[in-house]
């Protein structure tokens, strides 16, 4: 069994973390470890959450106000399912100022997805 360790990234509900995935290069997942990634990647599976995703991960200061992201081509109340599906697989955190939620990529979700996809290196 491998001692490796893994990279971190949020649990289901947003708080917390918990352990995700090897590269895939490593050793075969865990049964845990793939649920962990195949939410991920489920959510992601959608075009109008992976366009909602792309918008928060690069605007600017690393977080957006769902006023700033919702033009996506879906109604308000469909960004806001989408949002929440993007929260619940660990995805987004978000935190309400106001009459307004600002929802933020955790840097080490994008770690854990790029890990995840790595190639071993050659040297």
């Amino acid at each position: 069994m491998s001692n490796a360790k893994v990279s971190p990234t949020l649990g289901p509900d947003g708080r917390g973390v918990a352990p995700c995935c090897p590269p895939l290069t490593e050793r075969p997942m865990t049964a845990e470890e793939a649920d962990t990634a195949s939410r991920m990647f489920k959510a992601l599976g959608d075009p109008v959450r992976l366009r909602l995703f792309s918008a928060v991960a690069s605007h600017e200061g690393g977080e957006a106000c769902v006023c700033d992201i919702s033009d996506v081509g879906v109604s308000q109340p469909t960004v806001s399912h989408h949002l929440k599906k993007l929260k619940e697989a660990g995805l987004l955190t978000s935190e309400r100022r106001g009459t307004w939620v600002y929802y933020r990529v955790e840097p080490s979700v994008l770690t854990a997805m790029g890990r995840l996809l790595a190639m071993p290196s050659t040297a």
